[in-house]
């Protein structure tokens, strides 16, 4: 699944740079899952949550009493696991989705499912996951069981719902025997409710007319809301679909239709569609989707390719971007995995409402409309690289991960980090002019290392028995899982080099396809392609390596002693006075791969394989100096020497160029995490933006933004914050000027794909510490677009920037416009860009009212609340609105949002990234406590991280505040330093 929710790169670019000025600008975006709960739950109308271990028969069944959990047993029933006594074979599925409201003001589905299944082992229980389903009874019992064959079989004793464990237990009078396959029938309504999961409804309005949309989400365990199901990745089966929907109507499911014709039910018009029988597969990937959505299609050799949205999106062309880059990305993992796609069509659709970035549903893909539709004249830079990074996220997973699956979630970051690796692969392929490739520097290695610093990350891959519930699959779904395995596969692939890597790849996809596989699966398969390379060596097996990097958290700092040669590694820590209680097998030592170069040329590469070594070559005499980590292909920080440091900052100061672009970020990135974690003083930190006045590349700037970025969150509400402030105007006033000059004074765009994100920097920046004229020129643009809101004179790409220094410098007037031109926008990006610079407005009332707006599905879609709340909170004046926006509500969001992974715990950490405080500090550790029994989902490890990263703030603050203000004002000219 693609990571959540995607914003355009240009929105991510202005997310980083947060507090600058009185524009009080928001906070960087994390990607994020959601699966949100809906308010309407169907309550089973049979069934109870077990107290006892006598199974009660169906006919005699209590209605509950209590919500408390039952007290745990030994009863199979009552373990999160499914046994291994079945193996489900196919299923008949029909479902038939009501897109009107029924007498009760609800919208329902009803449906029928047969399962065939063998016996693995002898056993007289049957449990299949059934959750949020009213089941109809067949002679008294939930379920009919039948003998396929003329053999006969057990009978149904007792039927019921187990709701702790989401299971139809059904009790039989004898043993089902081993070898032999068996049908269990069941008939069931549910609720097409908006929670995002399972069978839900997505709604929007197209010419005054609203409209449904019946659609899925399954993973990671919802598939069983929509029908009773072996709802477990492991348990792969052939699925037989049909679909009853209104006349008019169109029906799509992951095989292709077979069959449409036109009959009545009860008297009612309907039309029935018939699907191909899919592949064999997880339940997780199954999507059944009724809409009157319109398509694009092309093809791909004999693969049809079909681009699906709202009428009006597909007439205006949004879907033509996604159809001309997806035959190619799909050509590109062909060859990549020397293996035809396996399906006859590739349909991909565009929802209103979806939870998640995009999900990999095999031959159905879905995503927001943010993830797949482009307009050329109204969408970003940003946008469109968005697009074809998610697309390839998403065609990578067809054969990784659909086609070979992980045996269980605790090896979703083996599919997630995976996906996300190649999809920089892909796009770069299909955009090779963008150079995406090295971005992933940007957006993954560097933006999981904060997380992966904490003494509360977790290892990349846990015990399977660690992983059962539901919410505790949830929160795999985070930057660990997608951006440390993405990290860590890059590192792998670049030791191992590309065609090895991809030629393990090959067998390993070849040898199971259609099954399910360990991670331990893929190791052995590379070993395999190692092997049967002469040329390459390794120091130990790939098993032995990689095993330290997903086994235990964290990464090391590689520390390099120019004078002596000696080099050392140990664990890294932000806040070093943390207590690390998740013991290691390895004791936090890694294999470690060394490149490097001495002054500008590239050395031989080396292993660090224990704590402590000596490599001789690393010595330095005279001005040379030593870069390790070329092109940041490892997954470590690098620390020297200070006659090093000196000699590198002198580099960058005299000849930046010599450097790569890369690690010019790296440095500076590598500089202020290490003066966070003690190893460096903080004032060398700041000296590597001494030389930005000189840069004109985006990825270092883009480093030093997001690193001053933590300087902001800690001191934009201190003196601190005024020399700050006019130090970087100083610094980013040359690269403004650079960029008025080539754009012929802003009437044109940059030609570079990275140029044109670094205009954003640019001019974001400049307004934000007010270099002269930045201002102006924005608030100008915002207000011939308010005179004419028909025609807008602002580039896409200069769309957010602008929108928010224009609301931060005005009012209610400008506010009200922006939100006007938010509810009627028909570009789902153009939304999105909106609805962040609302968030950026000083008005306190107005952020309070904006923030009453997301419990209101109809003002704010409930997929994009949490998202709202987390720009406000980014903002310096709505931290203390968000912050008690979220105390006083929180039983209430949970129960709206507190199903999903990645929304709960970024809006956690957005809300509360910026506190410092030993008043903060209590706050936080209340409301953990306060609401303890609400509960706090898959955000629970994120409040644990937030009391942890507010704790080393505090001490961070204490022992900076005085020599980064010296440090500040000693950088001004004499007649800037009266702050």
């Amino acid at each position: 699944m693609g990571k959540g929710f995607y914003i355009s790169k240009t929105l991510g670019v202005v997310g980083i740079i947060l507090g600058l000025g009185a524009l009080a600008t928001i906070i960087a975006l994390s990607v994020v899952y959601t699966q949100e709960k809906s308010k309407n739950e169907v309550k089973p109308t049979e069934g109870v949550v077990m107290t006892t271990t006598t199974p009660i028969p169906t006919t005699s069944i209590p209605t509950p009493t209590t919500t408390s959990n039952p007290s745990p047993s030994n009863d199979p029933w009552d373990q999160y696991r499914l046994p291994d006594t079945l193996r489900p074979e196919f299923y008949t599925l029909t479902l038939w989705p009501r897109l009107q409201m029924d007498q009760n003001g609800m919208y329902i589905f009803t449906g029928s499912s047969s399962v065939v299944f063998t016996c693995m082992k002898e056993t007289d229980l049957i449990l299949i996951h059934s959750n949020k389903l009213n089941l109809t009874t067949f002679d008294g019992y939930l379920a009919r069981l039948t003998t396929v064959g003329s053999a006969t079989g057990p009978a149904i004793e007792a039927t019921w719902l187990q709701l702790e464990t989401q299971y139809l237990v059904v009790q039989l009078s004898g043993m089902l025997t081993v070898g032999q396959s068996y049908q269990l029938d069941t008939e069931f309504q549910g609720e097409l409710a908006d929670d995002l999961g399972g069978f839900y409804r997505s709604e929007y309005v197209e010419d005054g007319v609203k409209k449904v949309v019946a659609t899925t989400q399954m993973q990671p365990t919802d598939a069983r809301k929509a029908f009773p199901c072996f709802d477990e990745p492991a348990m792969k089966a052939i699925f037989h679909i049909t679909l009853i929907h209104e006349p008019g109507t169109v029906a799509l499911s992951n095989g292709m239709d077979k069959e449409t014709v036109n009959t009545t039910i009860d008297g009612i018009a309907v039309t029935r569609t018939t699907f191909e029988p899919t592949e064999k597969m997880s339940t997780y990937l199954l999507a059944f989707i009724v809409s009157d959505f319109t398509y694009i299609e092309s093809w791909e050799k004999n693969v049809l390719i079909r681009v699906w949205a709202r009428r009006k999106a597909i007439d205006e062309g949004q879907g033509e971007y996604a159809l001309n880059v997806t035959g190619p990305i799909l050509k590109f993992f062909e060859n990549y995995y020397n293996a035809t796609y396996p399906l006859s069509k590739s349909d991909q659709i565009a929802l209103p409402d979806f939870n998640a970035g995009a999900m990999e549903n095999w031959g159905l893909i879905t995503y927001r409309e943010t993830a797949l539709l482009y307009d050329r004249t109204r969408s970003s830079n940003g946008d469109k690289e968005t697009i074809a990074t998610i697309i390839s996220h998403e065609l990578a997973h067809m054969w990784f991960g659909n086609l070979v699956t992980m045996n269980w979630w605790n090896d979703l970051w083996l599919n997630e980090g995976f996906a996300t690796y190649v999809s920089y692969l892909g796009a770069n392929d299909a955009e090779p002019e963008w150079g995406v490739k090295d971005l992933m520097v940007l957006y993954d290695v560097h933006g999981v290392f904060a997380i992966d610093a904490l003494a509360s990350s977790h290892p990349l891959s846990s015990r399977e028995d660690e992983i059962n519930k539901p919410e505790q699959i949830n929160e795999l779904f985070d930057g660990i899982t997608y951006s440390k395995g993405a990290s860590v596969l890059r590192m792998l692939s670049n030791f191992l080099s590309e065609p090895v890597f991809a030629k393990g790849l090959q067998t390993y996809l070849n040898q199971f396809a259609y099954s399910n596989t360990v991670y331990m699966d893929l190791w052995n398969h590379l070993q395999q392609a190692v092997d049967s390379t002469p040329s390459l060596s390794l120091p130990h097996s790939v098993n032995d390596i990689m095993n330290r990097w997903i086994l235990q958290m964290g990464f090391p700092v590689v520390t390099i002693n120019t004078r002596t040669g000696e080099l050392s590694q140990k664990h890294f820590l932000l806040d070093p006075e943390s207590v690390v209680d998740r013991p290691s097998e390895f004791n936090y030592e890694w294999y470690v791969p060394i490149t490097w170069t001495r002054t500008g040329a590239q050395q031989n590469p080396f292993w660090l394989l224990q704590k402590t070594a000596t490599h001789e070559p690393l010595k330095m005499t005279g001005t040379d100096w030593v870069l390790a980590n070329i092109n940041v292909a490892g997954y470590y920080r690098v620390n020297y020497d200070i006659s090093n440091w000196e000699r590198l900052l002198n580099q960058l100061n005299s000849d930046h160029q010599v450097i790569p672009v890369i690690n010019r970020a790296q440095i500076v990135d590598d500089a202020f995490n290490l003066a966070r974690a003690k190893m460096v003083d903080t004032t060398l930190a700041l000296r590597t933006t001494k030389y930005l006045s000189q840069e004109r590349e985006f990825m270092p700037w883009e480093s030093a933004i997001g690193n001053l970025d933590y300087f902001f969150l800690m001191f934009d509400r201190s003196e601190v914050y005024g020399p700050m402030q006019t130090y970087l105007r100083n610094q980013v006033g040359p690269l403004f000027m650079h960029f008025k000059n080539i754009t012929s004074d802003w009437t044109k765009i940059p030609t570079g794909h990275t140029d044109q994100y670094n205009q954003v920097n640019a001019i974001r920046l400049a307004c934000s510490t007010g270099v002269e004229g930045c201002q102006e020129l924005t608030r100008n643009w915002y207000q011939q677009w308010m005179k004419d809101s028909a025609n807008n004179p602002i580039h896409p790409n200069l769309r957010t920037t602008v929108y928010c220094s224009a609301i931060a410098a005005g009012g209610a007037e400008e506010w009200d416009f922006g939100w006007k031109m938010f509810k009627t926008a028909t570009i789902a990006t153009e939304a999105d860009k909106l609805m962040y610079a609302l968030a950026c407005t000083k008005q306190p009332w107005l952020l309070k009212r904006y923030l009453e707006y997301t419990l209101d599905p109809t003002k704010i879609r409930k997929q994009d609340a949490t998202f709202t709340i987390r720009y406000i909170a980014g903002n310096v004046v709505g931290q203390t609105l968000a912050w008690d926006f979220i105390r006083e509500r929180w039983e209430y969001i949970f129960s709206q949002y507190g199903g999903g992974s990645f929304s709960f715990s970024s809006l956690i950490d957005g809300v509360t990234r910026r506190f410092s405080s030993e008043f903060e500090l209590k706050q936080l550790r209340r409301f953990k406590d306060d609401n303890a029994n609400v509960g706090f989902g898959s955000a629970t490890l994120a409040v644990e991280q937030a009391i942890e990263r507010t704790a080393a703030n505090i001490k961070w603050v204490t022992e900076n505040k005085d020599p980064v203000m010296k440090w500040f004002l000693s950088e001004l000219p004499p007649q800037e330093t009266s702050a």
